[in-house]
């Protein structure tokens, strides 16, 4: 038996989240589970498809038995889209990618000043519509750097500029902003609890607020980030005025930038209470369960980096079997991590496909084989 390997029966429990640009999360279970058990036939494996809050959080949820809510909502440049939700009981999972992510965009347009998340605003008051009275925010993959601004003018918000006009959409148009009006946001919140489900803990402004650390990977320049940072600024003054000093609080507590500030906008007008998506995401799935079964997880994503390593599902996974008692090990397309970095986090050994196929793009391309291969290289090492 090869070192580190499972004695007795095993049970595996593969939780990763997707590998993005080639596999849902869904895809990745199936393939390591197909590759586990081309070495070991009758191998016991439970899938349980992880999120932490980003892209997959609804399939995600939907796949531990949630039910999935499709409405037509506005999307980050206006045009409707369609989104869902998922849906057990009085509680929802409200992914604001769905609304309001860059994967909404059209294929090469980015809209750094002008995208909103009002569509995200809309899929929040399709949740309590359904009945759910407990809504799990889960924000990242924005397309918006808005504040949130969208997001509650949805919900009954009004910003308007000196004029008394509406200001424009997405962050841009927070330039203009010389009043708000949250008075007449939906009252259903008052009586629903809202759990901010995120994987960053920035602030809303400056050095590491959203406009600066997350603008550029939504097509923001340097100037661009400067009119953003700014906006948002003017946006925070305008509310601590109309609201008084927690507006200006909630601009630096944790997760307030999340998706390009709807953690802010979610954390000062709507009462949310922040918590590290994954967690939020591994109690909603029955995790727990899951991993008391269990004597092997499996987890990963497309890249263990340096990301990973702030919340990102498999460092959620990892410390959680870490603290039960069971062994993790992580799949990937890409490692960036020392063992010594893993080790940290509670992963035992990372298998990354470039172990297999050194090309990048051949790797996305073939992912699903790969993966296959991957996890049949587990097997041999650790459930021979």
């Amino acid at each position: 038996m090869a070192d580190g390997a499972v004695a007795g029966a095993a049970h595996v429990l593969v939780a990763a989240d997707k590998f993005k640009g080639s596999l849902t999360a869904g895809q990745v279970a199936e393939r390591v589970t197909a590759g586990l058990r081309s070495v070991v036939p009758d191998l016991r494996v439970e899938a349980l498809p992880v999120a932490d809050g980003g892209d997959g959080t609804v399939e995600a949820a939907v796949a531990a038995g949630f039910e999935r809510r499709e409405v037509r909502v506005t999307g980050p440049l206006g045009a409707p889209v369609a989104a869902a939700f998922a849906l057990r009981g009085g509680t929802a999972v409200v992914e604001m990618a769905e609304a309001s992510g860059l994967r909404r965009l059209p294929a090469g347009v980015l809209a750094p000043l002008t995208a909103t998340s009002y569509g995200s605003g809309e899929l929040l008051r399709a949740a309590l519509d359904a009945g759910a009275r407990t809504l799990v925010l889960g924000v990242g993959g924005s397309a918006t750097t808005d504040g949130g601004a969208g997001m509650l003018a949805a919900l009954g918000a009004r910003f308007q500029d000196a004029d008394g006009r509406p200001v424009g959409p997405g962050g841009g148009g927070l330039r203009d902003l010389a009043a708000a009006d949250l008075s007449r946001l939906d009252p259903r919140f008052a009586d629903a609890e809202l759990v901010l489900a995120g994987d960053v803990d920035n602030p809303l402004t400056g050095p590491e607020g959203a406009p600066a650390v997350f603008g550029p990977q939504k097509g923001a320049t340097g100037e661009d980030v400067e009119v953003l940072d700014a906006a948002l600024v003017r946006y925070v003054e305008v509310l601590a005025g109309a609201m008084g000093p927690r507006a200006a609080e909630a601009a630096a507590a944790p997760g307030a930038g999340g998706a390009g500030g709807v953690g802010y906008g979610a954390l000062v007008g709507l009462g949310a209470v922040f918590r590290p998506g994954i967690e939020v995401m591994l109690d909603l799935l029955g995790f727990t369960g899951a991993l008391d079964r269990a004597t092997l997880v499996i987890t990963g994503e497309g890249s263990l980096d340096e990301q990973t390593l702030r919340g990102k599902a498999p460092a959620g996974v990892a410390a959680a079997a870490r603290a039960a008692g069971v062994g993790t090990v992580a799949v990937c397309g890409r490692l960036a991590l020392s063992p010594e970095a893993l080790g940290r986090v509670g992963i035992r050994r990372a298998y990354p496909l470039t172990d297999l196929e050194p090309d990048p793009a051949a790797c996305v391309a073939e992912a699903g084989p790969l993966l296959e291969r991957v996890a049949a290289g587990i097997a041999r090492d650790l459930l021979g």
